[in-house]
């Protein structure tokens, strides 16, 4: 998946944003997408809806050191250990829910 470069007009940083939240998998296959955030954590797509103005105000103020400003959109695999950093929900992999932990 592409990252956002980081010259990208917050109109672009945010557009990318934008389309993962309203299709949170990748197409053609169907893999779940997360976000990558400057600070190299990752943010799924149901905490990038609920803190869209925090996404807004960091895009727009031009604050990468927040840990809000998005740097890519990207597919998890097969980590089934992968949680996002804001709400501690585990992100769903592509080939790795077989061994996901329980519960």
């Amino acid at each position: 998946m592409p990252a956002i470069p980081r010259n990208a007009t917050p109109a672009a940083k945010l557009a990318v944003v934008k389309q993962a939240i309203r299709e949170p998998y990748a197409w053609p296959g169907g893999y779940p997408l997360y976000l990558v955030m400057s600070d190299g954590e990752p943010l799924s797509l149901d905490a990038a809806r609920k803190e869209w103005a925090t996404i807004c105000y960091a895009v727009f103020s031009g604050d990468e050191h927040g840990g809000w400003m998005p740097a890519g959109v990207d597919i998890n695999w097969e980590n089934p250990d992968l949680y996002c950093a804001h709400t501690n929900a585990r992100i769903p992999s592509a080939y790795a829910e077989d061994d996901a932990p329980a519960g």
